[in-house]
């Protein structure tokens, strides 16, 4: 667990959760303290990301042998061992939001993320995207479907980081509303820019082997847009999260930074 944990990566979907909080009011309103009280509901979205990386590798998946620049967690413990790595984490995700959620006088909020984080990770969020992934291999899909599968596979989870960050600051509907249109967006545009840097990429910059789309056939923006027309519409699914949050003021800048880093990223 710790060897996937802290093999590095970008950490974007802890840096959402805190971000969303930050935008959305005080950090302080819901959670129960300061913006140090959002860490386990940081940590518990990363341990289901990473739990996901792990089973992504697998050979019944994508059969990689890097991830983050290391060898994958089956190249190193083994294929069964790697299976309850992952089960391990996911347990380990809802432990970190329910312990939250006892040990404060106000755990509705944290209830919330709970069920936010639940329902992301599974079998109408992650889990759902990763299926319509495989039976899309090789398939031809048009761009309703392939939205669809990544809005799943990809962007519950990272949809879900913003509102739970959110939902622990107090937000408002309207401002949750806000933030999951901010979310759907960016979990897009991240997912094409994933998709450019697959054909573009190398394994110095990926921390894993490029081609792994082409070679299991893939359904992919690239593929179906070409990659000036994936760019194209990376960007402005980038330009429709910042006019989301472009009424929340100064509070939502560091949601702006990611926004942009997520469209400009090498890796």
């Amino acid at each position: 667990m710790r060897y996937s944990v802290f093999a590095g990566g970008k950490r974007l979907r802890p840096i959402l959760v805190l971000a969303a909080a930050e935008a959305a009011g005080d950090p302080a309103k819901a959670a129960g303290g300061g913006p140090e009280s959002l860490l386990p509901a940081a940590c518990a979205v990363e341990l289901i990301h990473t739990y996901s990386l792990i089973h992504d590798d697998l050979p019944a998946f994508d059969d990689d042998d890097l991830r983050r620049g290391k060898p994958t967690s089956h190249k190193v413990f083994g294929e069964p061992q790697a299976i309850l790595t992952g089960d391990a984490l996911q347990s380990a995700a809802f432990s970190l939001l329910a312990g939250a959620a006892r040990d404060t006088d106000a755990p509705g909020p944290w209830i919330d993320a709970l069920v936010e984080l639940a329902a992301a990770a599974g079998s109408v969020g992650m889990a759902a995207g990763q299926w319509l992934d495989i039976e899309a291999e090789g398939q031809p899909i048009d761009m309703v479907s392939l939205e669809a599968l990544h809005a799943a596979k990809t962007g519950a989870l990272l949809t879900a980081c913003v509102r739970i960050g959110a939902l622990l600051a107090g937000a408002d509907d309207a401002t949750l509303e806000r933030l999951r249109a901010y979310g759907r967006a960016v979990c897009l545009a991240f997912q094409i820019v994933d998709d450019i840097l697959d054909v573009e990429g190398s394994v110095e910059n990926l921390g894993k082997l490029p081609g792994v789309d082409a070679d299991r056939d893939k359904a992919t923006y690239p593929g179906l847009l070409g990659l000036d027309g994936a760019r194209s519409e990376a960007r402005r699914l980038r330009d429709l999260a910042l006019r989301q949050i472009e009424p929340l003021g100064a509070s939502a800048r560091p949601l702006a930074l990611i926004a942009n880093f997520i469209v400009d990223r090498s890796q």
